[in-house]
């Protein structure tokens, strides 16, 4: 039985197979069986458009079905413990697909139940979200060696996600955060300490000189508002603006994990420009969910 709680999961052929199974999906907009007679139960504490949406419509292109349920409608948000709502739904549903803060909440679900479980997002990792990404890279740059991908902005989970990657597909990675909002030392250290390229820097102008692609997400994600305007203070410099894209390499693509604050993260102009991506890089999370339940069922 597979899991996927986050890119490490996969053996490094795996990560690498996933983005070329991925690419086929989306060129034969293929569909088949092999959810045929199996029901997984998405469990999202976090609202959410392109991930329910994607993985809805790709259980249904892979013959299987759905059950959607929020905190309010089961134990998740409630007084059992996570271990028993593990071990009772593993008796109903064929697999797990859930959207949380906590990265232990997957591992306990994972540990204690029976059936497949799929990290739609946690506070820790994205990995979902970043191999799509890499299949939206891939497609227009397929050689990876040659590639500069920069992150600006938060040290959140789509950072650990992207610097995860980094350990499988050989780019150079450079992250540019905030005093204070760095990614996660441990993460960082044991991806350095396993051959991925990454540079770390606080200045932004310092991390997109050169580079392919220029990646980055909210300022505050869901579970932060409170610290909406303390962010908003700090980031300022970290804009995705056309001043910061003339550092970059003169074609450089603009991505964005979507949603968009404009005007915050990333400017209008950039967003709605000839460089942006983001509205591939949406789609493909269709594409990149097949492949990966694929992978897991398989």
């Amino acid at each position: 039985m597979r899991h996927f709680l986050s890119i490490l999961d996969l053996k490094p052929s795996e990560a690498e197979q996933l983005v070329y199974r991925a690419k086929e999906i989306k060129e034969k907009r293929w569909q088949g069986d092999i959810l045929k007679g199996k029901v997984l139960a998405l469990i999202f504490e976090k609202s959410s458009t392109r991930t329910r949406v994607s993985f809805e419509v790709g259980i249904k292109h892979l013959g299987g079905e759905t059950i959607f349920m929020t905190p309010r409608d089961c134990q998740l948000g409630r007084s059992e413990p996570l271990k028993d709502t593990a071990r009772v739904l593993s008796r109903y549903v064929n697999g797990l697909i859930v959207r949380t803060f906590e990265q232990e909440k997957l591992e306990v679900l994972a540990s204690y139940g029976s059936i497949p479980v799929i990290n739609a997002l946690t506070d820790m990792f994205h990995p979902c979200q970043v191999m799509s990404d890499l299949l939206t890279i891939f497609e227009r740059t397929p050689d990876y060696s040659k590639l500069k991908i920069a992150w600006i902005g938060d040290g959140n989970n789509m950072a650990h996600s992207w610097i995860n990657a980094a350990i499988y597909f050989p780019f150079q990675l450079n992250i540019a955060c905030p005093k204070g909002y760095e990614p996660d030392p441990e993460i960082l250290s044991g991806a350095l300490n396993m051959g991925a390229k990454i540079f770390c820097t606080n200045d932004p102008k310092e991390a997109v000189e050169g580079v392919d692609y220029i990646n980055t997400d909210v300022w505050a994600s869901m579970g932060q508002e409170q610290e909406a305007e303390i962010r908003q203070e700090k980031f300022s410099a970290f804009q995705v603006n056309s001043e910061l894209l003339k550092l970059a390499k003169k074609d450089v693509k603009i991505m964005h994990c979507l949603p968009a604050h404009r005007g915050e993260e990333i400017t209008e102009e950039v967003l709605e420009g000839p460089n942006s991506i983001v509205w591939d890089q949406a789609e493909n999370r269709l594409h990149m969910q097949k492949a990966i339940l694929e992978w897991v069922y398989s």
